[in-house]
Parts: structure tokens; sequence; C-alpha cells
């Protein structure tokens, strides 16, 4: 509970300002409405149970249903069993209840929930439902969007199950409260002549669990940097740094690459 009290004094007290589009946390913002994008997210992470690193690939469909509500789909695929495998697949609704817009400025709230299912063993003790947990989360989320800086912060509630095939362990606690903070800030360009212009942002967030039986927690760092091509293709190039942590986490260290192209008025 103390780790959420940090971010949250954070989120009110940070005085700096980003663009509202984040590497590894979900802003308050939908896609937009009537849009499809499809999104390839790969990362390589150090694997300490094997001296090895596992390389993960998630491929993802998102689409703005209206400008208040949006839907994704997700399959996890990982090399843990030697080869490049499915280990599973995850759906991701967003809903944005709460909006104030200004000239240069905006704040937003939205309720957000995610299912998973999984079916590779489990190894950490970390409970994480995009690519290793079968189960449930809940939360919400806010974000500040000031000129060139964002802020955003979450809060959420995860609920795991016993992966298809393989049982949960009964040592490890299967629920958790999830936080996050991130702020970002758009470097380039200066000034908007063209829509067309590339936007360079870079970012910094923060990522923390806590186990709700035991009290064992972590706290991750990802500083990232990110291109936006024509408007519609995003390129994130991100390194996730475990800060601390007081469970069993194998794989917590490594990059990411996130590929991704928004079509437009798809549906509408």
């Amino acid at each position: 509970m103390k780790h959420i009290l940090i971010v949250f004094c954070m989120f009110t007290s940070f005085g700096i300002y980003a663009q509202e589009l984040f590497v590894v946390t979900e802003p308050a913002s939908n896609a937009p409405a009537g849009s499809l994008s499809v999104r390839v997210g790969q990362s390589l992470m150090k694997n300490d149970l094997t001296d090895s690193n596992m390389y993960s690939l998630s491929p993802e469909v998102t689409w703005g249903i209206s400008k208040n509500f949006m839907v994704r789909a997700s399959a996890y695929l990982d090399n843990s069993v030697n080869s490049l495998d499915i280990a599973g697949a995850g759906a991701y609704v967003k809903y944005r209840f709460f909006s104030v817009d200004d000239l240069q400025s905006h704040f937003r709230m939205a309720a957000f929930g995610r299912y998973s299912w999984n079916k590779t063993p489990i190894k950490q003790e970390p409970i994480d439902l995009m690519g290793r947990n079968s189960g449930f989360e809940a939360g919400l989320v806010a974000t500040q969007l000031l000129k060139k800086v964002a802020i955003s912060s979450s809060v959420s509630y995860g609920q795991a199950w016993d992966n298809d095939g393989n049982d949960f362990p009964e040592f490890q606690g299967k629920s958790a409260l999830n936080y996050t903070f991130s702020v970002g800030r758009l470097m380039h360009p200066k000034r908007y002549v063209s829509y067309k212009q590339t936007n360079i942002n870079a970012m910094i967030e923060l990522l923390g669990q806590t186990i709700t039986e035991n009290g064992r927690s972590y706290m991750d760092i990802v500083p990232s940097i990110q291109f936006i091509i024509n408007s519609q293709a995003r390129i994130d190039l991100a390194y996730r740094k475990q800060l601390y942590a007081s469970m069993h986490r194998p794989v917590a260290d490594g990059v990411f690459l996130k590929l991704e192209y928004t079509f437009f008025n798809v549906t509408k």
C-alpha cells in the first residue's frame, strides 16, 4: 500500500510538462474512434533460471469503437519451452468516463479490464497477465496532458488462476495490486508545420506490484524513446530495469521493441 501512496504523491506533485502515448503503460485516452491499429511487441529479457535470454512476441489488434470505448485482442508467444510457441492470449477493454479539455491541455480518467489465458508452467512469483498468467485485472487510470508533457498514473487489482494444464503454486499469492506512474515529453518538433512531421517522444515509466496475501513487491523503471511517423506509424524502443524486489523474479530486465500502424476511419 505504501507504494501506491508514493505513486499518487508523485502524480499530484510532478511539475514538469509529454505526449500521451506510452510504451509499457496505457493512458486514459482511447484509440481514435473508428480506427484499427495493428501492433507487434517484442522483448528480449534475461532469464536467471537458465542463464539465457527469453524472447517474447506479442501481436495485437486494437479497435477504437467510439471516443470513449476501445477493445484490444492480443496473442503471446515466447521461447520459454525451447522453440518459439504460443503461450497464451488476452482481451483488454477501456472506457473513458471523464474528460476535461482545454486549448493546450486535458485531463482524462478511464476504467479498464483485462482477461488472460495462458498455458505455460508458472515459474515466477509476480502476477503477469500479459504473457505469463491466466486471470483477470480491473483498474482505473488518470492522465494529464499539459502542452508537450503528459503525466499518467494507474492502480489495478489482478487475480491469477491456474494456467491451462499447470496448477498455480500453493505457496504463492494469487492476487495483487498493480500501480504505475508515467511521464513523457515531446522532444521534436519544436513547432508543428505539418502532420507528416516525425514526432520524437522521451519518457520514463515506473511499474510496481504488491502481492496482497504476503506483501511481497517489486518496482521497475522503464526509460524509452518513441517515434511517430506520418501520424500513423509508431516505433517504441525501451529498456526495463528492476529497481528492487522482495519476490522471486527470474525474468526482470530486458529491452522492448514495438511497431504499430493505425488505420483511421475504418469502421465509420
